[in-house]
Formats: structure tokens, sequence, C-alpha cells
């Protein structure tokens, strides 16, 4: 089964600390980091996680989608949000495949589970993504850990072989 993870994206910005300190300072900059962070994230998770920006706004703009590094970045077309984006999107899927959409927005939230959608309040989501990179990271301690014995760096025959000799002294 498919399963979609998709992003409001300039409402998770809005909604998650770090990156709306960066969005104060430079937009771009914000985007960007969000990508970053949802490429560990569908990595980790093994979603297909879908960004949506708003570009409604913006005069005779063409909806934009740009797959980075296995994420779908979409920016909408003039007129369309993106909450309408994902709103058609999470109507046309089959009923094997299940989305979750990661957004503060009340009405959207309303939405999203009326059409068999998961909302996720962006908060939630922010805290599910900590504790990922903190299971990722203690993780990695471990590892990096057991490379420093021998043991863990000698092939497992050479290894059995070393056990055979010191047995038998």
């Amino acid at each position: 089964m498919k399963e979609y993870l998709i992003l409001d994206g300039y409402n998770v910005i809005n909604g998650w600390p770090q990156l709306k300190k960066l969005a104060t300072q430079n937009l771009e900059e914000a985007r960007i980091e969000l990508i970053e962070r949802m490429i560990e994230y569908q990595s980790y998770k093994g979603l297909h996680v879908i960004i949506v920006f708003d570009a409604h706004l913006v005069k005779g703009s063409m909806e934009k989608n740009d797959k980075i590094k296995g994420v779908e970045v979409v920016f909408t077309k003039e007129k369309e949000t993106a909450d309408g984006y994902i709103e058609k999107f999470i109507l046309q899927l089959s009923k094997r495949q299940r989305a979750s959409v990661v957004t503060n927005d009340w009405t959207e939230q309303q939405m999203i589970l009326g059409s068999g959608g998961t909302r996720i309040p962006v908060r939630e989501f922010v805290i599910d993504f900590d504790n990922i990179k903190n299971n990722i990271q203690k993780k990695t301690e471990i590892l990096q850990q057991q490379k420093d014995f021998l043991s863990n760096r000698i092939d497992p025959l050479v290894l059995e072989k070393l056990e055979k000799l010191r047995r038998r002294s």
C-alpha cells in the first residue's frame, strides 16, 4: 500500500519554530531547510513525501512540480491554494493509498478527515521528526562505539580461527 505524507509548505514553515525564525530572515532558505528535513524523514519512514507551496497570488504562475532526492515539491498555479491542491490530490487517491496531511489549518484538517485522510498538526509532526532524529543519532553513536572494538573490524572467519587458537593455549 502506497502511503503519502503531504505538507502544506508555508503552513508547516510558520508552525515549526526553527523554520519560522529562518523564514523571517530568508524564506527561500526556510523552504530549502524544510525540503532537506523531509528528505531525511522520507528516507527513515519510507513514505512518499509531497510538499505543496502556495503560488496562488503570483500573477501568471503555472503549476511547477520538482522532485528533489525523492521528495516531490509543488508550487501551485495562479489562483490555486495549497489547500485546494491537497484536497484535489486526496480525492484522487484510490482506496489502496493512504494520505496524511501536515497542517495547522483547521478547515483543511476537517476536509482531510472528510476525504478519508489523516491530519497531523504541525506541532505533533515536529515532535515526531525530533524523535526520529534522536533515534538516528543514538543508533549512529552505538555503531560508532562498536567499530572501536578490534573484534568488530575483523572478518568473522578470521575471528573464529583466532578464538580457537586462544582456547588451545
